[in-house]
């Protein structure tokens, strides 16, 4: 009775021991899960190539035809290998006495740059007081500042022109530097952001004795630095892409900005389009370069700003 007694109550322990076969402590099973794991990645990283590669294939298009001949570029038969390889069409563009598009480079940097520092100075103070101060009809004024997002800007191209009219701005930059630099979505943008930093900051400051402007400067805008950046490039894309406005208030060749001064240049070029796309990387490649530079905080700053409504 005593040996029946031993073995009932080993049975249970000596039953649990063993390990089924290919269960996860088992070499086999583990390898089986990292090699499945390799596999989704690698089919997603296919994936994404093949994603990237769909993007892409127009810029690389666009750079690879700028340096074709004319005869080339106008083949109905596509070859993205240029032979021979040739800067005919940069010589052309960037000489032509007719389009200066030197010229309408170095006036949309400067629309553009001026317009962001604009943007960024009128969106961050509004941001920060409907996000972070209390006061009476806040929420009022938030929901009208995000009630003109849903305004069609043609709307608003008219009353624009006669103001720029009146302040006698018309074809000089000044006439695309200002009208939108009070950025409704700007400040939207930034109130999400500020939104997501903690509050026991402020708190801490204020009782290290500093004033609302210090707390702002010294606390709340150095943490601000990737929501400023995405803005601003936001902010600068938006400039240096704007087409009709430049065309309604930019009269002489020489006030253009590149946008509209190519949109002239592609008229008077229908057929040479190694010219088009010579013109084309032209205004592409200040952004790209700008983008790579802000790439870092962009996406932080679109990541932090989605955190908290």
């Amino acid at each position: 009775m005593t040996e029946t007694h031993v073995q009932h109550s080993r049975g249970p322990a000596s039953a649990a021991s063993p390990q089924p076969a290919g269960g996860p402590s088992a070499p086999g099973g583990t390898a089986g899960v990292v090699a499945r794991r390799r596999l989704r990645r690698s089919l997603l990283h296919l994936v994404l190539a093949v994603v990237a590669a769909l993007y892409l294939s127009p810029l690389l298009y666009m750079l690879v035809t700028s340096f074709k001949t004319s005869a080339q570029a106008g083949s109905t038969t596509p070859r993205w290998i240029p032979s021979p390889v040739t800067l005919h069409a940069y010589r052309t563009v960037l000489g032509a006495t007719d389009s200066p598009v030197l010229r309408w480079l170095l006036n949309s940097v400067l629309a553009a740059s001026a317009h962001t520092a604009l943007v960024l100075a009128t969106a961050t103070p509004a941001a920060y007081a409907l996000a972070r101060m209390r006061f009476w009809g806040r929420t009022a004024i938030f929901t009208a500042v995000v009630a003109t997002l849903f305004v069609p800007p043609m709307v608003l191209l008219i009353p624009n022109f006669l103001i720029v009219n009146q302040l006698a701005w018309v074809d000089s930059l000044p006439a695309v530097v200002v009208p939108g630099a009070a950025s409704a979505f700007g400040v939207f943008f930034l109130r999400q952001f500020f939104l997501t930093l903690p509050g026991e900051l402020e708190e801490a400051a204020e009782i290290d004795g500093c004033n609302r402007w210090q707390i702002f400067v010294r606390v709340v805008l150095p943490l601000t630095k990737p929501a400023l950046a995405t803005l601003g490039l936001l902010a600068f894309l938006a400039n240096w892409n704007d087409f009709l406005w430049p065309l309604y208030v930019l009269l002489s060749p020489e006030s253009l900005t590149l946008p509209a001064g190519l949109a002239n240049f592609q008229s008077a070029n229908t057929i040479h389009y190694d010219l088009l796309m010579a013109g084309a990387v032209i205004a592409s490649v200040p952004v790209l370069l700008l983008y790579v530079v802000a790439q870092r905080w962009v996406i932080e700053g679109v990541s932090r700003s989605g955190l908290k409504g």
